[in-house]
């Protein structure tokens, strides 16, 4: 809430570069339609896969972690579970898919946020679903020693601020107060600064990013795993959260360094998108031929058809099983293992194998 207490302050002195940077991201958006026109079994494949790979990144970034084949059986369906961590994926699961295919349209409030945490723990105990009833605090151990880098707001002034952050944002939107993102990105940071529930702060911050983004109109949540790009530079996401913190309490602090970050996330989430749709339509259009030419040309020498598959969005899995097949006929690939995480090897010398 406190970003929201005095907009005009909160939003002056805005960095210069991200005015560039917003303008790029309104431009990919405006070309999304075209897209979906013109690619339509492109993005769907392209959604599933950054659905899987949102889940496991989520999770991965509060150290839940679960095997490669097991994520894809999980993300799937809903096997019998072998651990915690499997539960909590499948929560992730369930709570994203709302998002993306059901209920993304909702309004952001307090219930609906409820609802996604329960989701989000419902395999585990049932313990989701519940505003915090203790302090807790946000703590490192970077130093080697625990260290405390933020006291979120007491329990007993977390349901009045939490309330009062999302009218303030509705109506900042509503307003046209500033470009989406920019709100969105001082909404989130509030959130995690209230740290409103015990635990799963931050998957349900990263959900609020993805219904956000999508209630806009920047639907590159959906085809590209910002959750991923966020995983992949985590300590640029603590450390610029960290740095939009300082002050929070007293409401001088500035929320540039972490709007700067999320926005060059959904940035570069676009230019990801793009450059994926460009590689597609720089292809030749059969489809075996292009799977031939990546296994043979542009795969490791070691691969797993799943890697196949993940890079070929477009293709479907029985195609490349079929050329995979072809080649290992053709003595061009030979298999390393079997089983479901199996292996295949490029033959250097086909001649010699004929």
């Amino acid at each position: 809430m406190r970003s929201f207490s005095d907009l005009a302050t909160t939003l002056g002195s805005q960095p210069f570069e991200l005015g560039g940077l917003l303008a790029g991201i309104d431009t990919s958006r405006g070309r999304e339609a075209l897209f979906r026109d013109q690619r339509p079994g492109l993005l769907s494949a392209l959604s599933e896969h950054a659905r899987i790979a949102s889940i496991t990144a989520s999770n991965a970034i509060e150290g839940v972690t679960v095997d490669e084949g097991r994520a894809q059986k999980i993300a799937d369906g809903t096997p019998k579970f072998r651990n915690r961590s499997e539960k909590e994926f499948a929560g992730y699961r369930d709570a994203i898919d709302e998002v993306i295919r059901g209920r993304g349209a909702d309004d952001l409030a307090v219930p609906f946020v409820l609802h996604l945490h329960r989701r989000l723990f419902q395999h585990v105990d049932g313990r989701g679903g519940h505003l915090k009833s203790d302090p807790n605090l946000i703590v490192s151990y970077e130093s080697g020693t625990r260290e405390v880098v933020f006291e979120p707001p007491s329990p007993e002034d977390t349901p009045y601020l939490l309330q009062e952050l999302f009218v303030r944002y509705r109506d900042a939107k509503v307003d046209g107060r500033a470009h989406p993102l920019v709100l969105l990105s001082a909404l989130v940071l509030d959130f995690l600064a209230i740290h409103p529930v015990a635990d799963g702060n931050g998957r349900l911050a990263r959900l609020i990013t993805t219904h956000e983004l999508l209630s806009q109109g920047y639907g590159v949540a959906r085809y590209v795993s910002l959750e991923q790009r966020i995983f992949e530079s985590k300590n640029s996401y603590y450390a610029t959260l960290h740095a939009s913190q300082q002050g929070w309490h007293e409401g001088t602090h500035s929320i540039w360094p972490w709007t700067s970050y999320l926005v060059r996330i959904v940035a570069g989430g676009y230019e990801d998108f793009e450059a994926r749709v460009a590689a597609v339509e720089a292809q030749p259009t059969n489809k075996q031929e292009r799977t031939r030419r990546y296994i043979l040309e542009q795969a490791p020498a070691v691969f797993r058809r799943r890697e196949i598959e993940a890079a070929l969005l477009d293709i479907s899995p029985a195609t490349i099983r079929k050329v995979l097949g072809d080649l290992h006929a053709a003595h061009r690939i030979e298999p390393v293992s079997r089983g479901p995480q199996a292996q295949w090897r490029r033959i250097a010398n086909p001649e010699s194998r004929a």
